[in-house]
């Protein structure tokens, strides 16, 4: 099981300030839920401290006064992710994604299940930025995808199929890196890149290239790097595709515990049905490129059968047998 707890019991976080004027009034608002559940950690575990008075403590390193007094007047935002008629044809005249409309609650854990072809990864793309729609409209932590796609990339984490690293590089750098794109200080990445590597217990291999790791132990890198500038949204992309059963657990235990104690936002496309009970409150499931069921597990199998398991949701509004779409979409 990986080490949440470490990182709740350390510093070295940092919140960096907003744009000036009304961008840091509009940063503030929207981000209000997110930087409190973090807030909430450090304050729990800085009253319990027995350092407290004898030296400056992680929330006052994170927040000053006057900050955290603002940060406590921000309304949390409802609802972190929003589609509206979200589509994408490509130039061939590719219908990828047909007219999505859905809306994902701050702290909620949203998944997105599809056989291959189904628009999953063109949706999560449109979200992340990476591909740009061609009708609707989508926000993402309070920002238009289309409009503001810096402030969009500023509040994600986006964990991929493929293993976003750089086989010369070692873990810790590839991450000390991450940081230092999102704003970091060096000491503050490093020590955060060791928080991180800590939570999935990968102390050993921080120094060793990445070369030589597995591919599932280079995707629980790319994992920890997503989260390097701690963000309210995060988007995963067959998170654990290629990974041992007890790695898999780890992975969802970490995932649950960012999102339950930590306030993140979880959006996840996944092959697995056992991945989309155990992590997700809703499910919404895609078939050429629309959303043909959507819900909790439990009342999506509810509507198919009193016995039914989730792949039997899948197959009954898919019409596929799900082991012909274990090729991701």
């Amino acid at each position: 099981m990986f080490k949440l707890e470490r990182a709740e019991r350390a510093g070295g976080f940092d919140l960096h300030s907003p744009a000036d004027g009304a961008g840091r009034e509009r940063t503030q608002r929207v981000a209000g839920l997110h930087l409190f559940a973090w807030v909430s950690v450090f304050v729990g575990m800085t009253t319990s401290s027995p350092f407290v008075g004898t030296a400056r403590s992680p929330l006052d390193e994170l927040i000053g006064p006057a900050r955290n007094q603002r940060l406590q007047s921000a309304p949390p935002l409802a609802d972190a992710i929003v589609l509206e008629g979200l589509a994408k044809t490509y130039p061939d005249g590719t219908e990828a994604v047909r007219g999505i409309s859905l809306r994902v609650a701050a702290g909620e854990s949203f998944g997105i299940l599809g056989p291959n072809g189904a628009g999953k990864s063109t949706t999560i793309g449109m979200l992340g930025t990476l591909v740009k729609p061609t009708a609707g409209r989508a926000s993402v932590a309070g920002f238009d995808v289309v409009a503001e796609p810096t402030e969009v990339r500023r509040r994600i984490g986006f964990a991929m199929q493929q293993a976003g690293v750089d086989d010369f590089a070692t873990p810790k750098e590839l991450m000390v890196l991450q940081g230092r794109l999102h704003g970091l200080r060096k000491h503050e990445a490093v020590a955060r890149a060791g928080l991180l590597l800590g939570i999935i217990e990968l102390d050993e291999e921080a120094d060793r290239r990445l070369a030589t790791l597995s591919g599932g132990t280079k995707r629980r890198v790319d994992l920890a790097a997503s989260l390097m500038h701690l963000p309210p949204v995060l988007f995963l992309d067959e998170p654990t595709e290629g990974l041992d059963p007890r790695s898999r657990s780890g992975i969802w235990d970490t995932l649950d515990r960012l999102r339950s104690r930590l306030g993140v936002t979880l959006v996840l496309t996944t092959h697995y049905m056992e991945e989309g009970d155990r992590l997700c409150e809703r499910i919404a499931i895609i078939d050429r490129g629309t959303v043909v069921a959507e819900g909790t597990p439990a009342v999506l199998k509810a509507t198919v059968a009193r016995d039914a398991t989730l792949e039997d949701v899948y197959l009954y509004y898919t019409g596929r047998a799900f082991e012909d779409a274990r090729v991701a979409a």
